[in-house]
């Protein structure tokens, strides 16, 4: 399935309107929405974000959702986008600048009812689009030894791993991909 062309950024007069992820057949209808990650919309998320990487990762991970200030984040550099069906918001990520050239992705979830659906898929497709319209010719994006679900989806999804998946360390797992202009 692929998402139709999503328009930049929600307007004054609100977010993007709703767009058939499978082409037309009628299944399901996603609305992705750009928005602040202080929306209040983005709430729910980033509380349930940061409960599972508690759960997963106890105190390793106590100041991973404050880590960075929340205005980087925000256009031009950054950006936060929240896939919606039905009204409720059901995965979403997000990126920052890592360096000139690079946007580093972050807080990519998926609401715990809706997983194994492709909606982390979606979610990456937004943000490489996103990123490479802004000008990042590559992404950088780490993930947790304990999510080896995250870990497939980004091999899948043409992310080399920055170490050695057969004998991965205990630290966060580091990826890269090459983002082109054709993405955008």
């Amino acid at each position: 399935m692929t998402l139709s062309p999503i328009p930049q950024e929600a307007g004054p007069a609100g977010p993007a309107a709703p767009r058939e992820a499978d082409g037309g057949s009628g299944a399901a209808v996603f609305d992705v929405r750009h928005l602040p990650i202080t929306d209040p919309a983005a709430a729910p998320m980033l509380r349930a974000l940061g409960e599972q990487y508690d759960s997963l990762y106890g105190a390793l991970a106590a100041d991973e959702m404050t880590r960075f200030p929340v205005h980087e984040f925000d256009p031009p550099d950054g950006a936060f986008v929240l896939l919606f069906e039905r009204g409720e918001a059901v995965a979403g990520g997000a990126f920052r600048r890592y360096d000139a050239t690079t946007a580093e992705f972050k807080r990519i979830w998926t609401h715990e009812d809706h997983r194994r659906r492709g909606l982390a898929r979606k979610v990456l497709e937004e943000l490489e689009r996103t990123a490479a319209e802004r000008g990042y010719t590559r992404v950088y994006l780490t993930t947790g030894p304990r999510q080896p679900e995250a870990k497939g989806l980004y091999l899948a999804t043409g992310y080399t791993a920055l170490f050695d998946t057969d004998a991965p360390p205990f630290a966060p797992w580091p990826f890269e991909k090459a983002l082109s202009r054709a993405a955008a």
